[in-house]
């Protein structure tokens, strides 16, 4: 665990506007960090691969959602990937493949490794690979979109942990 603790992990979750998956994805994250103890070792948080909702908080179905399970957005306002992101960030991890692809033409070529899609870290990989959007659809996509993120970001923390306890 030091050497974990001598440097801080950052991780950025992407989707499109940063007001459902990509929030979703950091304030599930935050708790199970949290619940690990090891919120002082990892840095979070989310963007958008778009302008459209810059300031705005996540959307309300996302924050109700999130909110019956226990998960808090409070504070979290939607933004763009910034070119700084690209070497702030250790893992860069889109919902979808079309905000991966948005991320690969942005990324400098020395970060590119620091790119992922979240669920690469799901026990359900065999059966999805994407976050799909629940923005246009019921709020069933809201609770899906949670269940995979949940899964996945206990898979990332596991893995997180793992990676930097075995490198010393």
């Amino acid at each position: 665990m030091e050497h974990l603790e001598a440097r801080k992990i950052s991780v950025l979750f992407v989707c499109m506007g940063n007001i459902c998956r990509s929030p979703t994805a950091d304030a599930v994250f935050k708790h199970h960090v949290r619940s690990a103890g090891v919120e002082h070792l990892i840095h979070i948080d989310s963007a958008g691969t778009h302008a459209y909702h810059i300031g705005e908080p996540p959307d309300r179905r996302s924050q109700q959602a999130a909110l019956k399970r226990g998960y808090s957005m409070q504070g979290l306002r939607a933004r763009r990937v910034a070119q700084e992101d690209f070497s702030r960030f250790q893992y860069i991890l889109a919902m979808d493949h079309h905000n991966l692809e948005e991320l690969q033409q942005d990324c400098p070529s020395q970060y590119i490794g620091r790119l992922g899609l979240l669920l690469q870290y799901s026990n359900q990989w065999d059966t999805y690979q994407e976050v799909p959007d629940p923005y246009y659809g019921g709020n069933h996509g809201f609770e899906r979109v949670l269940d995979l993120v949940e899964n996945a970001s206990q898979g990332l923390l596991r893995h997180i942990l793992g990676k930097e306890i075995h490198a010393k």
